[in-house]
């Protein structure tokens, strides 16, 4: 670094960093050239600011096992799209569970972490079926952008498959054990009806 642009750099006036170079009181190590031109070994610290954040956890989620090859393949185009951005990769996490449960371990893991920049997810009910500007507005607060690589909305499969989580948990609670099983199923069943009325 020329000593004007090391002067600059570490606040000091021109004559002063002069001064010191002529009376070898300079903090860092400096040369002068043949043709006159001194030349500080400085490398100015790089702020936080200044970093580019680019650190990535992905986050990829289905219902059931049954639909584990959607699993992979999320997680595959999710690290595709990463690599596309020059994202660094430091987490990849996979989880069976219902976009209504709010004790899936591993997401609750993932939120635990702090070394990433970015939560990745396909499609915002991946990471929840309700609650996810409130989740993006909490990491954004820490520091966390949530970036949803699909913003159209989910297909009706998992939906279903979430009424049905909903209307089992809560029978029991409204009709009383007994009367809960037979109950669930009429509900189930008129859900789906009424499903394949609108496909």
């Amino acid at each position: 670094m020329k000593l004007p642009d090391y002067a600059k750099a570490i606040g000091i006036s021109y004559t002063t960093a002069w001064r010191w170079w002529k009376a070898n009181k300079l903090p860092h190590p400096a040369r002068q050239t043949e043709s006159g031109l001194i030349i500080v070994d400085y490398l100015p610290p790089v702020s936080s600011a200044q970093i580019k954040k680019n650190r990535v956890a992905i986050y990829s989620r289905v219902s059931s096992s049954e639909n584990k090859d959607n699993l992979n393949r999320q997680s595959e185009q999710l690290t595709e799209y990463a690599i596309a951005n020059g994202y660094q990769i430091v987490r990849n996490v996979k989880e069976i569970g219902s976009g209504l449960n709010d004790n899936r371990k591993q997401l609750e893991a993932l939120l635990q972490q702090n070394d990433y920049d970015i939560l990745l997810v396909e499609h915002k009910d991946r990471l929840a079926r309700f609650g996810t500007n409130y989740l993006s507005v909490l990491l954004f607060r820490l520091g966390i952008k949530l970036e949803i690589v699909n913003l159209a909305e989910n297909g009706k499969d998992e939906l279903m498959q979430d009424l049905v989580a909903i209307v089992t948990s809560f029978a029991p609670r409204l009709y009383g054990q007994p009367r809960a099983s037979r109950k669930t199923e009429k509900i189930i069943a008129e859900l789906k009806d009424g499903g394949s009325e609108c496909n």
